[in-house]
């Protein structure tokens, strides 16, 4: 059984930082491509950023700069840590995976974490 677990969400000041986490198992961690998506109340999800085992990444304008998208395949973990946070950031975060790093970017996914909670105060 395939489980995505994301942590690291809270409370935060704009300008302040964050480091999300997400832990996968029952799957081939290397062999899948993760991305962090979010989802704010009343908008659609959105993908902010996604990588693969060979180095690929991919930003949202919106967060290039501030967003880094990171992964340990030792640890079957992504990160994302994300730095000079705005009220806007506020969001449900969530990761996903997908064999297919192309698909990941046009937002399908295998499997999605449970979502952890970002509230950025101005």
């Amino acid at each position: 059984q395939v489980q995505l677990v994301d942590t690291g969400g809270g409370l935060v000041q704009a300008g302040g930082s964050l480091r999300l986490s997400c832990t996968a198992s029952g799957l081939t961690f290397g062999s899948y491509a993760m991305g962090w998506y979010r989802q704010a109340p009343g908008k659609e999800r959105e993908l902010l950023a996604a990588c693969d085992s060979g180095n690929r990444t991919y930003y949202k304008d919106s967060v290039k700069g501030r967003f880094t998208i990171s992964r340990d395949n030792a640890k079957n973990t992504v990160y994302l840590q994300m730095n000079s946070l705005k009220p806007d950031d506020t969001a449900v975060y969530y990761c996903a995976a997908k064999r297919q790093y192309p698909f990941l970017i046009l937002g399908i996914s295998d499997y999605w974490g449970q979502g952890t909670q970002v509230t950025v105060s101005s």
